[in-house]
């Protein structure tokens, strides 16, 4: 067994799964009635078998054995738990003999819960007349659906629950007629049973995890369309479905999808494995989607698009999600990692793929420019803290899993994919994932057995260069000093709280310099940095970049002269070019390797900028520049009038009115402009917000733009006070857009009292916000560097309230990360430390560790930049 983690014992192993619920209970105890048949492979000769379970009750097990003609019965004559490690052990008083088949039946009670995980319900209000087969309990309306990843099948069902223990599944389920059952499968038979009910079983899976099975049930409908290649002679059925009077939401989704699954079918030299892909639209859903084989889930945001009310930013996020996980169909599915600690695998190549997918369907949205923005710079900001991970990472227990499904396994790792696959390129790249995955289909498989498959594909040594990327903590900065002809550099690790110490700075990285030069910008070239320092001559100094569209994963620490001079070179710089140059100079002076007057001085050569992507990332270091000096009332004050003054010529030149032809990043471009103005008092910007504002409430239903309700809500929020706020909670609940609660959850953060962010937290934890968006309240009112204090000590008050409606998993830890995390205070951090010291972090405590290194290094740049920001700003004459 191994020793790095908690896992089943091997002498019992499964084949196949036949799962029969039934007598589901709606309302009241919300519990079913289960019977599962595993078909196993007795190993070795045993007395016991011990399974996964997690809130179930089992009534009887006993195994059968085959013998000639004959059948043995061995029932089982004790039962006991293991709670905390997530298992029952079946004691069986008659030894059960090594044999190839036997057959492992259970009887056992489950509840649908209502905490997203398992087997729940969740609960809806219809857009349209129901059905008469719809599901109610009092008022509420329910859909039903599973999710299982990482570990919750074991919260449905008894199993095996590790993702190298295969096997096939059969499952049906008894429900009342006229409610959709979907599954991994297509349906295979339709029952009538007993009172009004019908037993729907489903075709036998392909051999596959148990965190990838799933089933639903609601009152559905769906849209449907075709890929256009051929499988197996047919072109296979692609449908998305939704309850009732919302399937033409899902037009974005479906046309995005049977292209992504054409598309994959040809990158990856496999076909689409399964007769059909559904796409499902879950009302309560904690994650933003998931892969089950077949019958994809999505949050509602992730896959339902309105073209004349949805914000256009989701039209992004709708396709990105969708190709991210047809992915997983293949890179994930059909071939698994083979342990939890190689997650990176699954959602690291799925990140990349999916950009690829995205920017195959839209050239024209500069995906790759809104990965190094949305992607690498969220993952340098988590694994620039001592409190990261490496993208492998040990994971001993059920409780482990659930906080590795980070920026470092998704967004670090699909950064480092990128960096791999412009090393070998593009070509070579694929061929080595096909060749990986044809190797490996329907089984389990690590990294290494990915490097082998690309370094035969490219010719190169994968694991040699890429070991240290996957194994260590961490990345470098590569520090530049210039010499006439040519430059040094030294690459070291970068923590954005300063300070690295010896054995922090052991790893020497395979870095791709990428390094353009001259008057043309050209490719100079040269090899990569393989050691901790090198020389490289023969430079034309007089214009030089390395790392060439922010291609590698690495900080660059630039002479400050060279800032200077490239800010007077922006018109030589890519897009991905200017954002990595912002965010990395940015993070040298959070880290102490520069100063913040530097940072400010480059940033005032983008006022004439007109790139959404690059405005997104000054503004975005911008706004944690300001959070963290925002104590500091002349400095805050000073920052505040740097901002207006950087985004006033730009957001008077885009205006509020989009042309007809506008293309979709000038869209995001004003939202941003226009938000940001806002938030910084631009006169204009907030009377217009206001008029338009009191114009919709009046009853013009196009007086404020859907991409355009962000700006418009939290400037009159933040400038109205309790009425608005109360105006928009009302907005809040009376939207049917789909994406209308989330905009207006971030909105109503932007009070300016302490006493209104109490209001809105009581009444946000008072059940008016679903569970799965009680995170965009805490990160709302933790970015509002004005009243966030309300949070830290609302959380203290109310903990144990807080901590038993959150329950101990993702929902919890993001709520926490996400609020407490923009603190600068180090009083604040000793206060979060010393009261979580007896408390029970299972779940969370990587997210606290976040939190306070987090903490640490925002003070210690405030205490060392606040004199140096202050100087810099009374010279401009910013500060008054």
């Amino acid at each position: 067994m191994a020793t790095d983690r908690d896992i089943l014992p091997s002498d019992v192993r499964p084949t196949n799964y036949a799962i029969s619920l039934s007598d589901l209970k709606f309302g009241g105890s919300w519990s079913y009635q289960g019977k599962v048949d595993i078909d196993v492979e007795v190993r070795k000769s045993t007395n016991t078998i011990t399974l996964n379970t997690l809130e179930l009750k089992l009534h009887s097990a006993e195994v059968l054995l085959e013998a000639g003609k004959t059948a043995t019965s061995i029932k089982a004559s004790k039962i006991t738990y293991n709670e905390k490690a997530h298992q029952c052990t079946l004691h069986f008083d008659q030894t059960i003999q090594e044999s190839p088949k036997a057959v492992l039946a259970i009887k056992f009670d489950g509840k649908m819960n209502d905490e997203m995980v398992g087997f729940s319900r969740a609960k809806y209000t219809p857009t349209v007349e129901p059905s008469n087969s719809t599901v109610k309990d009092g008022d509420h309306h329910y859909m039903f659906s599973t999710q299982f990843e990482a570990t919750d099948a074991r919260r449905a069902f008894p199993c095996f629950d590790e993702p190298n223990l295969k096997a096939t599944f059969d499952f049906e389920i008894e429900v009342p007629e006229g409610q959709v059952v979907l599954s991994n499968m297509p349906e295979k038979e339709v029952k009538k049973s007993k009172d009004g009910k019908q037993v729907v079983s489903f075709d036998r899976t392909p051999r596959m995890s148990t965190y990838l099975l799933a089933w639903a049930f609601g009152d559905f409908e769906y849209i449907e369309d075709f890929t256009r290649r051929k499988y197996n002679g047919k072109n296979l059925p692609v449908r998305v479905y939704t309850t009732r009077g919302l399937k033409e939401q899902g037009r974005l989704a479906l046309e995005s999808a049977h292209q992504v699954v054409d598309l994959f079918s040809e990158k990856f030299q496999i076909d689409y494995p399964l007769p059909k892909v559904d796409l499902l639209a879950v009302h309560e859903f904690a994650m933003g989607a998931m892969e089950n084989w077949g019958l994809i889930t999505y949050r509602s945001t992730a896959v339902l698009f309105d073209e004349y009310t949805s914000d256009q930013k989701y039209k992004n996020r709708v396709v990105y999600v969708v190709s991210h996980e047809l992915a997983h169909q293949w890179f994930g599915n059909l071939v698994t990692m083979d342990w939890w600690s190689e997650l990176w695998l699954n959602e690291g190549f799925a990140t990349w793929v999916g950009w690829y997918a995205v920017d195959h369907l839209h050239p024209d949205w500069n995906v790759w420019g809104q990965f190094v923005t949305d992607g690498m710079q969220m993952a340098f900001n988590l694994d620039s803290l001592r409190t990261s991970h490496p993208i492998e990472v040990p994971v001993r227990d059920a409780l482990e899993v659930g906080q590795i499904f980070d920026h470092i396994s998704y967004l670090k790792g699909s950064s480092v994919i990128r960096m791999l696959a412009a090393q070998l390129g593009v070509k070579a790249f694929f061929q080595g994932v096909a060749d990986y995955l044809k190797a490996h289909q329907y089984g389990n498989a690590t990294t290494n057995d990915l490097w082998a498959a690309l370094s035969k594909a490219s010719g190169q040594d994968v694991n040699s260069f890429m070991d240290p990327w996957i194994r260590k903590i961490g990345f470098p900065v590569v520090t530049v000093a210039e010499e006439p002809g040519q430059i040094s550099v030294r690459q070291n690790r970068f923590l954005s709280g300063g300070e690295v110490k010896p054995e922090e700075d052991e790893t020497t990285w395979w870095i791709p310099l990428g390094l353009k030069t001259g008057l043309e910008a050209t490719d100079a070239k040269r090899d990569p940095l393989t050691t901790k320092e090198d020389t490289y001559r023969d430079i034309d100094t007089s214009f030089y970049k390395i790392n060439s569209d922010s291609t590698a994963f690495y900080r660059t620490n630039l002479p400050p002269q060279r800032l200077v001079e490239l800010s007077k070179h922006l018109d030589k710089l890519s897009v991905e070019d200017k954002i990595g140059l912002v965010g990395d100079a940015a993070a040298m002076a959070l880290a102490g390797e520069g100063t913040t007057a530097a940072v400010l001085s480059f940033m005032e050569g983008f006022s004439k900028e007109t790139s959404y992507l690059v405005w997104s990332e000054v503004l975005s270091s911008l706004g944690r520049i300001r959070s963290i000096f925002s104590d500091d009332e002349k400095v805050a004050a000073g920052l505040k009038n740097y901002t207006l003054k950087l985004v006033t010529a730009a957001t008077d030149k885009i205006g509020w009115e989009k042309s007809a032809d506008e293309d979709y990043l000038t869209g995001q471009c004003r939202a941003l402009l226009l938000r940001t103005a806002g938030a910084m008092g631009h006169e204009t910007v907030v009377k217009e917000s206001q008029h338009r504002w009191e114009a919709s409430k009046a009853g013009d239903k196009k007086a404020i733009d859907p991409s355009l309700r962000t700006a418009v809500y939290q400037t009159v929020v933040r400038t109205g006070g309790a009425q608005a706020y109360h105006d928009v909670q009302n907005e809040y609940r009376t939207t049917t857009s789909v994406d209308g609660k989330e905009i207006c959850l971030t909105a109503m953060g932007k009070v300016q009292t302490k006493e209104l962010a109490t209001e809105y937290l009581d009444w946000a934890l008072d059940n008016n916000v679903a569970i799965q968006d009680i995170h965009s309240v805490g990160g709302s009112i933790g970015s509002n560097s004005k009243i966030n204090q309300a949070l830290w000590t609302y959380v203290q008050a109310n903990w144990e309230t807080i901590s038993a409606k959150l329950g101990q998993g993702v929902v919890k830890e993001r709520f926490l990360r996400t609020g407490l995390k923009h603190f600068s205070s180090l009083q604040t951090q000793r206060e979060i430390e010393a009261f979580f010291k007896d408390k029970d972090t299972r779940g969370f405590d990587r997210g606290l560790a976040v939190v306070g290194d987090t903490i640490q290094g925002q003070a210690r740049y405030r205490e060392r930049d606040a004199a140096i920001i202050g100087e810099w700003l009374a010279a401009k004459g910013y500060m008054k």
